[in-house]
């Protein structure tokens, strides 16, 4: 599962020749117009399927047409998640990070310092949290860019500036 991240979700079938409609879950749908196979998950496995077809309709909507894909084999496929291995994502520079590109980095407050090493993510509806862990003790901070100064991929840290109370609300006692 480290290995893919999710792209999307095939809502519905589209026509009778096997097309499938999905929803790309992404900032920058568009970067995905030149695909030419998704990983579909199936019983925690990930199938490769090639495109013949791929029309993006807008609204983070494509339409696809996958080889040896019928009317029925599509509709089996319908609320199959979509993936693609890590290696298709593009690198990001500067303050933009992958939640998995940063597991492991040290993260440090402007004014408290360091106060641990990231230890993972919590994808909530409204808004992603970085859990970090401080010798055993968890520090939650919500994922906004605001409070994220710096991301240092050289020397494996992140510079934050924790709204005041914050952080305190995990280390004091």
């Amino acid at each position: 599962m480290n290995d893919y991240f999710y792209l999307g979700v095939i809502t519905k079938t589209f026509g009778y020749k096997g097309q499938i409609v999905i929803y790309l879950d992404t900032d920058e749908p568009d970067k995905y117009k030149t695909l030419e196979a998704v990983f579909v998950k199936e019983d925690d496995e990930f199938l490769p399927y090639i495109i013949e077809e791929f029309i993006y309709k807008g609204n983070n909507q494509a339409v696809l047409k996958l080889e040896d894909v019928d009317g029925e084999t599509a509709k089996k496929l319908l609320r199959a998640e979509l993936y693609l291995p890590i290696s298709f994502l593009p690198p990001l520079t500067g303050n933009k990070f992958y939640f998995h590109e940063v597991i492991g980095f040290e993260v440090i407050d402007t004014i408290k310092g360091s106060i641990g090493k990231c230890g993972g993510f919590i994808e909530m509806s409204r808004q992603p949290i970085m859990q970090i862990d401080n010798n055993g003790k968890e520090v939650l901070i919500p994922v906004v860019d605001d409070f994220f100064d710096k991301i240092d991929r050289e020397n494996k840290a992140i510079n934050i500036s924790a709204p005041e109370g914050l952080i305190e609300i995990y280390l004091d006692e």
